[in-house]
């Protein structure tokens, strides 16, 4: 046991050796040397083995006081190296308050719900209440209630998104249309927003996408005053007070008279470009005379009340007031592209 005394004796250097340690790693190599699995404790634990019984008690009661001293020094150190690290720390990383401060950068609107609130702005100083509905819908609300047929295309599988149980992702907002009339009595006027879903995708389609329909019934309503409302929507729109509107026969099931709505080309103000196809015209939304069969099946007494409705697409507007060529852009979440809209 002379080797182990002369062992166990080099332990009163150990507190000497840990004060000399810089930095945690010489100190881990200091752990190493004494507890590691070819350290000095180490060694003479594994020797007690070879002692008798009685021996082996009283040295290993010794050798288990001896490492738990030298773990003592070795954690004492390392809290002391850490301190005095943190405290470097600080003092490199000291802040000068009187320097100005940084601005972190600021988001925006995404473009389409920028052009959602202003469409929203212009009808509600018209007015109008901003109504909203479920995006998955019954086949009633979606199409029976709007006058669509059995046979109408807009039922198609290639162009809906049926669900179980006869439901499908709203193709239109006009469903909001019918639970608005289902719980308000005319006279009224509201506009519905939201995303709607179509089995389409390219340039100018995306299979979801945003619309804004809108309803107005009164004693009076006429062509006349849907016509005088969608012209100053459309020159407040694109800052045009001379846009030319024009408004074309069309159909829809929901809607008769029904019409649809032109503007003067945004993009070569007229004189014919890609965009609109040479023709000089864009065509920008849908409107007409609310169809009688559709206010019967609301229960609106169309012996007082006539009304009009019109609908459009949200992307497009966007497109075209912003010169964007890719309807696609908009939902890629470039902040390239996103930030020219801040």
């Amino acid at each position: 046991m002379a080797d182990n005394r002369e062992s166990m004796a080099s332990t009163a250097d150990l507190a000497e050796a840990a004060a000399a340690c810089r930095d945690l790693a010489e100190l881990e190599q200091l752990r190493v040397h004494w507890l590691g699995k070819k350290g000095m404790l180490t060694v003479e634990m594994q020797r007690l083995g070879s002692l008798d019984p009685e021996t082996r008690r009283s040295v290993g009661a010794g050798l288990n006081r001896k490492k738990t001293a030298v773990q003592a020094v070795l954690d004492a150190r390392r809290q002391e190296l850490q301190q005095e690290h943190l405290d470097r720390r600080i003092r490199s990383e000291t802040v000068d308050v009187t320097l100005p401060g940084r601005s972190g950068g600021k988001g925006n609107l995404h473009p389409i719900r920028q052009t959602l609130v202003w469409i929203e702005t212009y009808f509600r100083q018209m007015g109008f209440e901003v109504a909203d509905g479920p995006e998955i819908e019954d086949d009633y609300h979606n199409f029976t209630a709007l006058n669509i047929p059995e046979d109408h295309p807009a039922r198609a599988m290639h162009d809906t998104f049926y669900l179980e149980g006869g439901q499908v992702l709203r193709t239109h907002t006009s469903p909001v249309q019918i639970r608005y009339l289902e719980t308000h009595e005319p006279p009224l006027r509201m506009i519905a927003t939201g995303r709607v879903y179509r089995r389409d995708s390219d340039l100018t389609h995306t299979p979801m996408f945003h619309q804004v329909e809108g309803l107005y019934l009164d004693t009076s309503a006429s062509f006349a005053d849907l016509r005088g409302l969608l012209a100053d929507f459309l020159q407040s729109f694109f800052g045009q007070s001379d846009l030319s509107v024009r408004f074309r026969p069309s159909y829809f099931p929901f809607t008769e008279p029904s019409a649809e709505v032109d503007v003067r080309c945004v993009i070569c103000q007229g004189e014919g470009c890609r965009v609109c196809k040479q023709t000089g015209w864009l065509e920008v939304l849908g409107c007409g005379m609310v169809h009688p069969a559709v206010l019967d099946g609301a229960g609106v007494d169309q012996e007082r009340f006539t009304g009009f409705a019109f609908g459009l697409g949200v992307e497009r507007l966007a497109m075209l007031r912003n010169g964007v060529n890719d309807l696609r852009l908009f939902f890629e979440n470039d902040l390239r592209f996103l930030r020219q809209f801040s």
